[in-house]
């Protein structure tokens, strides 16, 4: 296994936490073999509502978790900037971002002095299971703690086999941490990659893309897999951006503008439910062909569906899309679920399934309902910003950037600010004035607010990491959408974005519905204590309610 120098010293780190948690002395349980493998379901944009709305319609995966797991239905993020690499770091390290650093999917770098991607890494290269890619690589390393994968490889060494798979970059590599296996995502070219962080490229990828290229499905057309009377709302609704050669409503043929696969296509692929089953077919490579939960040790597979999410910014939370999307992934995990039964056993692997964030409703379709909804460009603030600061401290430029949620000016102007109480207050003010802002937060003043009882201080200071966030933190009136022309987002501390499903299912896991307050945060503390090892940085919690008897490491080996 390739292991460069940054991540020899977070496994050295995370080995030393080892050490000391050997130390300790905790409660002994009967003896119980842990579970062979841990399965880390996510799926990108799934809002607790449509659980709660369509489990009706389910007879697949999603069916048998809600119905045999333990499901959370009151879970969700307590911090505000729920997106896709903040919430899968979130659910990787069991802390949150304001422990674990990654704040946005990018940010501005102060020192680079540009916009950088949350697991961009200028010290990696791409590898390639395709064509060529240009750019360079990904990695981890920004990442401030240990993963659960870390901890896993630190404390059972080299033993488990951990191996994650995404159609973005930020999902399949914070899911892997430092030591995976193999880390596979879709380049923005549509060839499967990962990077020199990582082996590769792995023979049994390598053989499965070879086998399975993604032009089959050129041609292909996606229609309903339901009854046409089992969709809620309306096919065709207001705000919905339709791709390139599709249209509001069904069918959607995967072509692009030439009579061959194109830039276009793969576009198409990707916002579609054939993307999620390739995923899924993929794991299940992986799990004959590595063996998966067939050794003394506990293997992990992580798998973040990533279709959900391209869908729902698209066409939103009510459209037949969605919908559809996500009957057609609940017969997807049904299929690897089941395969895993036969491979594994179903009484030897865990599983979770969560998300990385909700989604907002689609802010024109609340607008013709008569509520206060609509979109905040990013662009207005920025401008509002110099226009204000030109007036208080002479002409020049003051802000680098304004990054979803976060404004940071240049160097040294929030340092004057600081001491120039009127032309601070006048920036805010000018924040304030553009409409759907709700309100403003200054950087400086969130370490101090994470235990507030202002729920949208402590949200905001809980994503607050120093030296990365922003000089001020901008919040949205509920329903505004914050740098979006089209379709709608997420991102923001509203119920809507936070809430997303928990549920474990599995030896250990006692089924039922429960009404306790979670956190994705709690699933890899949970899963630590049925697997045996410690998370010495995590914030979550572990789901006692839901544990038969957990796992715990004692001077005499593993033990329940």
């Amino acid at each position: 296994m390739k292991i460069g120098s940054r991540t020899a010293a977070v496994l050295v780190a995370t080995l030393g936490a080892c050490c000391l948690l050997a130390t300790r002395a905790p409660r002994v349980f009967a003896d119980q073999i842990p579970p062979k493998l841990v399965v880390m379901l996510v799926v990108d944009q799934m809002s607790a509502e449509y659980v709660e709305d369509f489990k009706g319609r389910w007879t697949g995966g999603f069916h048998r978790l809600v119905d045999r797991g333990a499901w959370f239905r009151k879970a969700a993020y307590p911090y505000m900037n729920t997106v896709t690499c903040v919430g899968h770091s979130t659910i990787s390290t069991g802390a949150l971002p304001g422990t674990h650093g990654m704040i946005l999917n990018a940010w501005w770098d102060r020192t680079a002095g540009r916009s950088m991607a949350c697991t961009e890494d200028p010290e990696t290269r791409p590898v390639s299971y395709g064509g060529p890619i240009a750019g360079g690589g990904d990695s981890p390393w920004r990442l401030a703690v240990p993963t659960f994968t870390d901890e896993l490889r630190a404390q059972k060494g080299e033993g488990p086999s951990i191996l994650t798979f995404s159609l973005k970059p930020r999902s399949a590599v914070t899911l892997a941490g430092h030591a995976a296996n193999a880390v596979t995502w879709l380049s923005d070219s549509g060839s499967w990659m990962t990077s020199s962080a990582y082996p590769g490229p792995v023979p049994f990828i390598a053989d499965f893309v070879t086998a399975h290229p993604i032009e089959k499905d050129f041609g292909a057309v996606w229609t309903k897999v339901l009854r046409e009377e089992d969709y809620s709302y309306k096919d065709d609704a207001e705000g919905e951006p339709a791709p390139q050669t599709w249209t509001r409503t069904f069918p959607h043929v995967l072509k692009g503008t030439s009579d061959h696969p194109d830039a276009l296509f793969y576009l198409l692929w990707e916002q579609s439910p054939f993307s999620d089953a390739y995923l899924e077919k993929l794991a299940e490579a992986a799990a004959d062909t590595q063996h998966l939960g067939q050794r003394e040790a506990t293997d992990y597979l992580g798998v973040s569906f990533s279709a959900l999410d391209l869908v729902g910014h698209v066409f939103g939370p009510r459209s037949h899309e969605i919908q559809d999307m996500l009957a057609r992934l609940d017969r997807t995990i049904g299929a690897l679920l089941d395969h895993l039964d036969k491979v594994v056993g179903p009484d030897h692997y865990v599983v979770a399934l969560t998300s990385d964030h909700g989604v907002a409703p689609i802010p024109e379709q609340l607008a013709r309902e008569g509520r206060d909804a609509g979109r905040i460009d990013l662009s207005v603030i920025a401008s509002r910003l110099e226009q204000a600061l030109n007036a208080s401290l002479g002409k020049g430029k003051y802000v680098s950037s304004v990054a979803f949620t976060d404004v940071y000016f240049e160097p040294g102007v929030y340092e004057q600010l600081l001491h120039k109480k009127e032309a601070l207050k006048a920036a805010i003010d000018a924040i304030r004035s553009v409409p759907g802002v709700l309100q403003v937060f200054r950087g400086d003043e969130l370490p101090a607010l994470r235990s507030s009882k202002d729920r949208l201080q402590r949200a905001a200071a809980l994503g607050y990491f120093p030296g990365r966030s922003g000089d001020l933190i901008v919040v949205p009136k509920p329903h505004w959408l914050l740098g979006s022309n089209a379709g709608t987002t997420h991102g923001t501390a509203n119920d809507y974005d936070q809430r997303v499903p928990v549920i474990l299912m599995g030896p250990g896991i006692k089924a039922g519905v429960y009404e306790q307050a979670a956190s994705p945060a709690d699933l890899a503390p949970t899963l630590a204590s049925l697997v045996g090892i410690k998370l010495p940085k995590a914030d979550g919690r572990v789901l006692q309610e839901a544990i038969t008897a957990p796992m715990v490491p004692t001077p005499f080996g593993v033990r329940r």
